[in-house]
């Protein structure tokens, strides 16, 4: 699979070359900070299957966490394009928003449903899950 994509404002851009491992709704609370409220619409690919095009991704990382997640963002834009995981090490979690064609995503599993907020939807035929599944 070739996936293209970048930032809201261009300067960041990057192609993924390779299978996806995971496509998911995140309902954490830590995506809903992230994404203003909502689940974060994920897809996780190896990580050398991703290639920044261009420009250069700022990061975060949490320091009062013992396994922080190191989340990449367009400096200029603000728009958050991916994220790395002690939990997938070897692996990049992609931001679905991001995609040039956003549309070839389609959830296999809602996760964290713990923290769902009464607004989120979950579609019936998708498998939910309290926490990570086993």
């Amino acid at each position: 699979m070739r996936i293209e994509g970048g930032c809201y404002c261009g300067q960041v851009r990057y192609e993924i070359n390779g299978e996806p491992q995971a496509s998911l709704h995140c309902h954490c609370r830590e995506c809903q900070y992230i994404s203003g409220g909502n689940p974060a619409a994920l897809m996780i690919f190896p990580l050398d299957a991703f290639r920044l095009e261009h420009g250069e991704m700022k990061q975060f990382r949490r320091s009062d966490l013992e396994r922080p997640v190191t989340r990449y963002f367009c400096e200029n834009c603000g728009t958050g394009v991916a994220s790395e995981t002690p939990n997938r090490p070897g692996s990049i979690v992609m931001k679905v928003g991001t995609f040039d064609d956003p549309s070839i995503f389609a959830p296999a599993v809602a996760i964290f449903t713990c923290d769902k907020q009464d607004f989120h939807h979950i579609p019936a035929e998708i498998p939910a899950f309290d926490k990570r599944p086993g």
